[in-house]
């Protein structure tokens, strides 16, 4: 037998290849679930407002069908052992919106399906691309230099648009997009690695003032700074809705990487200060508010009627609804992106709103549970601060509709019109099955031995 000069048995951490079956059955079978219901949701529709099936019904279910299938098989190629209920969940509330869409706008409709083709290309992409999301935690101080620019780009004079009073759009030729979707996504990357790299020192009070310990400021200026420039480009943009989400971000992922509960008072402390401020000073938050409180009375100029009608369209819908195309809820301006939500209301009552709340929540429920498998802190926070900001978009477009908080007109996720935003939502869903396959890998991983010889 040969023999060595030396040999050393080494025990290296190796992840062991699952035995489990890579078949996405379950993704699968809720999928054509899926198709049924938007399919049975599209002809209804269409039978109310036509009296006639539909005369694209073909391209419909093909484009619905084939891009749907295209994203399950990316995910079976480069995600396997991902969550299988993000996307089933996903496809449902757009096709849901998009149906809706078509009963108002069928330019719009076919706007927004060519970016659901868009967004079923990003999610094969991210997949392929991005191997594991824990190395994007490299990139901390590049991620806010481009979202940061990215949020600045509105700004830029005969490229930046002004609607409706806020300034979030940049224009290229006959197209419009929102740069502010995809820099929140890049603001959660920069948050969370902060974050997952000062957690200690975050999460223990040292420095004393007066009677108290606090956390040392030289810890949190960098991170205020940042959210604070943040909060003043958006300010400057008139735009309301993403500052109130960036807020409520921003403190959230500070309490889920410390626990301290100081930092949620700290948080109400400063959002009803900044709120009362903001009231004072800006000309919108005013009016947000003002309507908020009494859309009835409000000068119409300012565009109350959208909240009133919103409201009457609600009442309408009742309990069952009127019925898919059967609402009156035409005369709502924006009603395609900005108050989808009442027309879903009207049509479907109070039963489709609770499917369609029980569909988010499920949604969200599923990101935390990504977020809570996770390894490493990083990827956890990542996890965690994109399904909040899904979360929260779609909490707060809903409860301005009904008068929880000031209306804030950001769309309603997957479901209102708009590109830009069907695109980043979609992003999203690709990190999230990135971070899920990733956990699953880890949970099912072990150690192998492996014996060198020199």
């Amino acid at each position: 037998m040969a023999r060595y000069p030396r040999s050393e048995a080494i025990i290296t951490p190796a992840p062991v290849v699952p035995t489990a079956s890579r078949s996405r059955a379950t993704e699968f079978g809720l999928l054509v679930i899926v198709w049924v219901i938007v399919s049975a949701f599209y002809v209804l529709m269409s039978l109310a407002t036509k009296g006639a099936l539909p005369t694209r019904l073909d391209y419909f279910l093909g484009v619905l069908i084939i891009v749907s299938l295209a994203v399950h098989f990316s995910i079976r190629r480069y995600a396997p052992y991902a969550s299988q209920v993000l996307l089933p969940i996903a496809t449902l509330l757009n096709g849901i919106g998009y149906v809706e869409i078509a009963r108002w706008s069928s330019k719009e409709a076919g706007f927004q399906a060519l970016w659901f083709v868009v967004s079923g290309v990003i999610v094969a992409v991210t997949l392929k691309l991005v191997k594991s999301v824990r190395d994007l935690d490299r990139y901390r101080y590049v991620t806010l230099t481009v979202a940061m620019a990215l949020m600045v780009s509105p700004l830029t004079p005969h490229f930046g648009k002004d609607i409706n009073g806020a300034r979030l759009w940049v224009g290229l030729g006959p197209l419009t997009f929102q740069p502010i979707e995809i820099a929140k996504i890049l603001l959660v990357f920069f948050f969370a690695s902060y974050f997952a790299a000062n957690r200690e020192l975050l999460s223990t009070p040292t420095q004393r003032l007066g009677r108290f310990l606090i956390v040392p400021p030289k810890i949190l200026v960098p991170i205020l700074v940042a959210w604070g420039a943040a909060l003043m480009i958006l300010a400057g943009e008139n735009d309301i809705g993403f500052a109130m989400l960036l807020f409520v971000l921003f403190f959230a992922l500070l309490w889920v990487t410390t626990g301290l509960k100081s930092y949620i008072f700290l948080g109400a402390a400063t959002l009803g200060v900044g709120g009362f401020v903001a009231e004072k000073l800006f000309t919108q938050v005013h009016q947000r508010i003002s309507l908020m409180l009494d859309p009835w009375n409000y000068n119409f100029a300012h565009g109350s009627s959208q909240i009133a009608y919103a409201q009457f369209s609600l009442a309408a819908g009742g309990i069952f609804g009127t019925g898919l195309g059967l609402g009156q809820s035409g005369n709502i301006p924006d009603i395609s992106s900005d108050m989808i939500f009442a027309s879903l209301g009207e049509e479907l009552g109070f039963i489709g709103v609770i499917l369609i709340l029980s569909l988010y929540v499920s949604f969200v429920g599923e990101g935390f549970r990504i977020a809570q498998r996770s390894h490493s802190d990083f990827v956890r926070l990542t996890a965690a601060g994109l399904t909040a900001t899904l979360g929260l978009q779609a909490f707060f477009i809903m409860a301005g509709v009904v008068r929880i908080v000031p209306f804030t007109g950001i769309t309603l996720p997957f479901m209102a019109y708009g590109g830009s935003s069907l695109f980043a939502n979609y992003l999203i869903v690709a990190l999230l099955l990135r971070i899920s396959h990733e956990n699953n890998l880890e949970r099912r991983g072990g150690e192998v031995v492996a014996i060198t010889f020199d």
